[in-house]
């Protein structure tokens, strides 16, 4: 397998969440950098998503695919009732 190419990040954080990552490593027998890269890695792939998702309700926003926000408030209050209204389109 190819070695990949790495790059040191330092960062203060406060010394509780230090704590924690320490106690999380130890209790998964990782170290402390594996955890820093998961936590890392799954911030970065969560970030991305939103600005995916972002961008594409803008697009829906810029193309007039949008709903009355009366219309969704109604339908969200239906739905305690026995015949919720249609889910607005």
């Amino acid at each position: 397998m190819p070695q990949v190419k790495t790059k040191v990040l330092t960062a203060h954080v406060p010394i509780p969440l230090a704590e924690k990552v320490d106690q999380m490593a130890e209790r998964l027998d990782r170290s402390r950098g594996w955890i820093m890269k998961q936590a890392l890695s799954a911030w970065v792939d969560q970030e991305e998503e939103r600005s995916r998702l972002t961008r594409e309700a803008l697009a829906d926003v810029d193309a007039g695919s949008v709903i009355d926000h009366q219309a969704v408030q109604a339908w969200a209050e239906s739905l305690d009732n026995d015949k919720p209204l249609p889910v607005p389109r």
